[in-house]
């Protein structure tokens, strides 16, 4: 009889039993979904970004539907880090699984803050840097806009914490390949892509935004295509591994971002159509292998021919 195959990957150090992670933003902190999903079964839970502080996000609305996907701008609400490693942590060690730490700040010393508290707890496995927050002493700029902020805020959180590194890359730029390249040279153990587009939607009715906040985050299939070009040219460009993120609703879509070198995929908007997508795309992935009497992942991830 044949082996089931073997969906082993290791990313950033961390070994997971399969390539399917939660994106950040997507799944709450995991608990959310355990109704619906045995999280035990999922490669890693990253939980949704947090911040030194507890905050309330953006006034609503927050989201709205577009075609092939959705705007978002909840504005980072979380409990905070503390709330946390206090309250939601413990359900999660349970689990047998990584669990990764979203974190963001708005000065490069809250992320070296953040980073310090997560360092001293055993139960986190890594460390997910959102390197898409606006930079307040750069007047609003995004960190991960630029070679040298995003290379200043991930050198910091490198020095604030012995635990994996990734880096969560913003697509929002003219190379992301370049910002890759300075997160690699900065230590990050691998980086993640690609966080949302920005983009808006009106109300010709009203002639005002549909979001309160006026522009949000594009996500869903209609962004697959530019990650997927974006994970392929930093596969290339970068020797840590890569995440790849951004329209993955199904096994196939999985595929492609494994087939172009992604080590793993993190799936997210796809949670908010079918709370089980994660085990489905999973479940897919495995079928596939079987189908095509392929034994190990590693077969499969970046197998990509030009």
């Amino acid at each position: 009889m044949e082996k089931d195959p073997d969906l082993q990957v290791t990313v950033a150090g961390i070994r997971m039993k399969n390539p399917v992670m939660t994106a950040s933003g997507t799944f709450g902190y995991g608990r959310e979904y355990a109704d619906m999903v045995d999280l035990s079964r999922l490669g890693a839970i990253v939980v949704k970004g947090l911040h030194l502080n507890p905050a309330k996000g953006n006034p609503p609305p927050r989201i709205v539907e577009t075609p092939c996907g959705m705007l978002n701008a909840i504005g980072l609400e979380n409990v905070g880090i503390q709330a946390f490693v206090n309250e939601k942590l413990p359900y999660l060690m349970n689990l047998n699984i990584p669990v990764i730490v979203n974190i963001y700040g708005h000065i490069v010393e809250e992320y070296v803050e953040v980073a310090a508290v997560v360092d001293g707890e055993p139960g986190i496995t890594g460390i997910e840097v959102n390197i898409s927050c606006p930079n307040i002493k750069e007047g609003g700029v995004a960190f991960g806009v630029n070679p040298k902020s995003a290379h200043g805020v991930i050198a910091a959180v490198r020095k604030a914490t012995k635990k994996p590194i990734i880096a969560k890359l913003s697509p929002n730029v003219t190379d992301i390949t370049e910002i890759a390249k300075s997160a690699e040279a900065a230590g990050a153990d691998a980086v993640s892509l690609i966080n949302t587009i920005t983009g808006m939607a009106v109300d010709i009715e009203s002639r005002r935004p549909k979001l309160a906040n006026a522009t949000g985050g594009l996500s869903g299939p209609a962004i697959k295509p530019i990650a997927l070009r974006m994970v392929w040219q930093t596969v290339k460009s970068v020797a840590i591994p890569v995440v790849g993120i951004g329209g993955i609703m199904t096994a196939q879509d999985a595929l492609e971002f494994l087939v172009v070198g992604a080590s793993a995929v993190q799936v997210g908007t796809a949670n908010f159509v079918n709370p089980r997508a994660t085990l489905d795309i999973l479940e897919g992935i495995e079928a596939f292998m079987v189908k095509k009497g392929i034994q190990r992942i590693s077969e499969i991830i970046g197998s990509f021919q030009v």
